[in-house]
């Protein structure tokens, strides 16, 4: 499990909004999108807000690591798996149609690729609304005090 300490600039009902400093882990993260940049390597991130921090809290964040790795793997190895099937299709079939392999096998991978991106955009849309993929503050620190 990935952890981040930040501070807490806002909060509404359920969320929290938490300063912190954008680290490695950002990269393939589905929540990503509910992430701003402030300039720098400072982001604000929209955190689930369990343990009711208030406003210029510290806080622990956390994402969990098997949604991490589900992330990771969407956004990085989905793509090239289907540029490659789209290669190995178009080098199969492209005799079948009279066509020449070295035409169609790119034509298909980067065709097949483009799709992916696609999907890749829905799927992570619909995984950053789900709970398991959004960030959760663990812990608060008010006055020196680590507290859960």
């Amino acid at each position: 499990m990935a952890t981040e300490t930040g501070t807490v600039t806002k909060t509404d009902a359920d969320t929290a909004w938490v300063r912190t400093k954008k680290s490695s882990s950002c990269a393939g993260c589905a929540s990503k999108d509910s992430c701003s940049t402030l300039g720098g390597r400072e982001m604000e991130v929209a955190a689930i807000n369990t343990v009711n921090a208030r406003e210029g809290d510290t806080v622990v964040i956390r994402f969990e690591t098997g949604s991490l790795l589900k992330a990771s793997f969407l956004i990085h190895v989905f793509p090239i798996i289907c540029l490659i099937i789209g290669a190995f299709i178009g080098q199969k079939f492209a005799p079948d149609y009279g066509l020449n392999p070295s035409f169609l096998s790119p034509v298909l991978g980067f065709l097949f690729l483009g799709l992916s991106f696609i999907f890749v955009r829905k799927a992570g849309n619909k995984m950053s609304e789900k709970d398991e993929y959004r960030p959760k503050i663990i812990r608060i620190r008010r006055k020196g005090v680590l507290s859960r």
